[in-house]
Formats: structure tokens, sequence, C-alpha cells
């Protein structure tokens, strides 16, 4: 039996018009998100144009946003099993701590 799954963006203004675009924007530091009709778009558009108009453009290399922490290389594999697999390849990893990323790099290529 097939599944099909549909997502349906709606307005998220009056919760039943279809949305056709996604607003995003911000404001004291805060990025916010919306998914609009063209009909809302437009209004929104319009009613912060006066402000828009006014402002000063910043550029994007001077983000006010703070870095994405970076995952360790072992994020999302176990790394008991990991330290298991290597064993069993005669990989010497430390039985404690940080695993070295390129030992899960080829826990992942063996198809782990």
């Amino acid at each position: 039996m097939a599944t099909r799954t549909e997502v349906v963006l709606v307005d998220d203004l009056d919760g039943e018009t279809p949305a056709s675009t996604t607003v995003t924007f911000a404001l004291d530091k805060t990025d916010y998100e919306l998914d609009l009709s063209d009909e809302n778009a437009a209004a929104m558009r319009e009613a912060v144009s006066r402000y828009v108009k006014a402002a000063r453009k910043v550029s994007s290399s001077g983000s006010r946003r703070a870095a994405e922490p970076t995952k360790p290389a072992y994020s999302g594999v176990d790394p008991a099993a990991v330290r298991a697999w290597a064993a069993g390849q005669g990989i010497t990893v430390s039985p404690r701590g940080r695993m070295k990323a390129d030992v899960v790099e080829q826990y992942r290529a063996a198809g782990n």
C-alpha cells in the first residue's frame, strides 16, 4: 500500500488561506518567519515600507547570529559500538573520551 503525505502551508495570520510565500524579518535582534498569502505578504510589506525606506541596510558579514555550535564527529553514532568495531578491526582507540573523527568516518564507511 502506498502512502502519500501532503504538506499544505496556511497563512499564519488567518489560519485558513493557503500560504504562497514565507516572509522573514528581524526586529530587536530576533529573527521571525511567517507563511503568508500573497495578499497578506503585500499588506505586511506595505505596512513596514515606511520604516524600510528610512533604515540602513546591514551587511550580512557582520551577522548578529552566533555561530552554530559544531557537533562532535561521533554525533549520531553509539561511541561504544564504534569502539567495539574499531577493536575488531585492529584500530587502537582510547577506552574513554573523544574518538578521532577518521575512526568514526571509517566506521560509517563500513556501513554502520
